[in-house]
């Protein structure tokens, strides 16, 4: 191929090309030799043609000599990435469409776009997890706290919940170590045996008590340890994680001191099951229009109707049935935790996302970490424990 910056006829050089012509003239040269040889073999493959010695003999096919035509090598450029100049505002891109995942309540099927939850026609019901795994876990699950509360002790219970809040504290010192923070686990472990062994046996006050001790023994833990923004950071972080997880699980404590509170227990933890239940049974078939687009886009109005329906139901029925309270008590249970289960949810969706995580752990199949299963547990305990105080007395 001839020199792009040899002299023309006149004598001028012309000017250089850029890298885009300079393809262009490459890919040209390449179909010019494919056209040439591709009329140079049909000329020599026609019977009669003209051969170097003349015409060929009647009936006789003449040899056929392969042309052999000299092409200059195609170089592959780099591609040619078109910018946008500074201060103009670039091409939109727009937002994949979100998927379902997760087993929790008010799930929709299928992608979401513009504000709409997917085409039902195709369900997804398993959300992404293995659906028989995790209703096997969650059945375990259950065995586990109708066994400590009615076949045990009851206080057993109460090791169950302090094992689950120091999983849920390690789940949750592994997931803000992306950010750089490091939760001082010890004097947390320490304060919620604390928080809910008081909570148990001394009540309301005691509570209060053993979380502010435990959140302001953490605190000068981690300052001790070492000054400056980070040690602020790792401090302000242990205040939050005593609040979040073992002062919200005391009112569970609380619960379980009285009298009838292996029922009221009960009540509370089918009230959250019921509220996940139905909001995933009523998404998946009627599931529409998004409930937080932003915080967790699985969720849809029309789960959260499902799981009022069926937990307020769950709560009419135990009130009445098994703690002999006003039916009206049950349903103002099942609105006020469902609100609360909810909430509970999304507030650790909120952190997920923060953190850029998907699951807090995977200790339990099919279900994420400990935090993943007991979120909604968390946020709807004080509210069970004020409506069984205020209707049945402590």
């Amino acid at each position: 191929m001839a020199d792009p910056h040899a002299a023309d006829a006149s004598g001028q050089v012309p000017a250089p090309m850029s890298r885009r012509e300079r393809r262009e003239a490459e890919r040209r040269a390449a179909r010019e030799a494919s056209r040439a040889v591709s009329v140079t073999a049909e000329e020599a493959t026609t019977p009669g043609a003209a051969s170097e010695g003349g015409e060929a003999p009647s009936g006789e096919v003449p040899a056929v000599r392969p042309a052999v035509v000299e092409t200059s090598p195609v170089v592959e450029a780099d591609p040619v990435v078109e910018t946008t100049p500074v201060g103009e505002p670039g091409p939109r891109v727009e937002p994949a469409p979100a998927s379902v995942v997760g087993l929790e309540g008010h799930e929709a099927p299928g992608p979401v776009a513009d504000g709409q939850i997917g085409d039902t026609s195709t369900p997804l019901p398993s959300g992404g997890r293995n659906v028989p795994v995790a209703v096997g876990v969650g059945l375990g699950l259950g065995l586990l706290v109708v066994a400590s509360l009615f076949f045990w002790r009851k206080e057993a219970l109460l090791g169950v919940a302090v094992i689950g809040c120091a999983l849920g504290l390690y789940e949750l010192s592994r997931a803000v170590a992306v950010r750089d923070i490091k939760l001082p686990l010890l004097p947390l472990l320490v304060g919620t045996v604390g928080i809910m062994v008081s909570a148990y046996t001394a009540g309301v006050e005691a509570l209060l008590v053993a979380s502010v001790l435990t959140s302001g023994g953490a605190f000068i833990w981690r300052v001790l340890d070492g000054g400056g923004v980070a040690a602020l950071r790792d401090a302000t972080a242990a205040v939050f994680a005593t609040a979040y997880i073992p002062f919200m699980a005391g009112f569970i404590a609380l619960m379980l001191a009285a009298d009838d509170g292996p029922w009221r227990v009960l009540t509370y933890i089918c009230i959250c099951v019921a509220s996940d239940t139905g909001g995933y049974l009523a998404g998946v078939l009627f599931g529409k229009t998004r409930l937080a687009p932003i915080v967790s886009p699985k969720k849809s109005w029309e789960g959260l109707v499902g799981s009022y329906v069926l937990a307020s139901g769950v709560g009419v029925g135990l009130m009445v049935g098994v703690l002999q309270g006003p039916w009206w008590a049950g349903l103002a249970l099942g609105v006020a935790g469902v609100t609360a289960a909810t909430l509970g949810d999304l507030a650790e969706s909120l952190i997920k996302r923060d953190l850029g995580v998907k699951d807090m752990g995977t200790i339990l199949p099919g279900h994420g970490g400990v935090l993943d299963r007991v979120d909604s547990l968390l946020f709807a305990a004080p509210v069970a424990f004020l409506i069984f105080y205020a209707v049945l007395g402590s």
